[in-house]
């Protein structure tokens, strides 16, 4: 059977503790695993603060699941979503082979983008560079 390549997002409640989000994901990878599914990669965004509260809920915790599967594993898979009242919300999609290179060519560049915002902005700021700069904004405004 043809095996296609998959991205699954998950938005889990984040009130729950840390091993309940630990053994949702566990479950997740093996419903994927017990189906026929290769897991390629997993990235866990952790817990952010949602646009709009979804079913009462203000802070989500985020993982993305990026698998080899067939098509008939993504039916199951939604059908595990649905019937756990901890997953707030999901979508999966097929990826092509230009995301796939693009995902590819994105995780090169992001410790590239990530050491230059290190070098742009600084680990410490001098108390006294901000008296100086406070004290120079206060001249200019009279």
């Amino acid at each position: 059977m043809k095996s296609n390549v998959y991205e699954s997002a998950v938005l889990i409640n984040a009130g729950l503790e840390d091993n309940q989000i630990e053994l949702i994901l566990n479950r997740i990878k093996e419903t994927i695993s017990n189906n026929g599914g290769e897991i390629r990669e997993i990235e866990n965004w952790g817990r952010k603060r949602l646009a709009y509260v979804v079913q009462k809920n203000k802070l989500g915790y985020y993982a993305i699941f990026r698998f080899d599967s067939p098509p008939d594993l993504i039916s199951k898979l939604e059908r595990f979503y649905q019937l756990d009242e901890n997953i707030l919300r999901y979508l999966t999609i097929k990826l092509t082979s230009d995301a796939l290179e693009q995902i590819d060519k994105d995780k090169i560049e992001e410790p590239k983008i990530i050491a230059e915002v290190e070098e742009i902005i600084p680990d410490t700021v001098d108390v006294e560079e901000v008296d100086e700069l406070e004290s120079d904004s206060s001249e200019i405004k009279q």
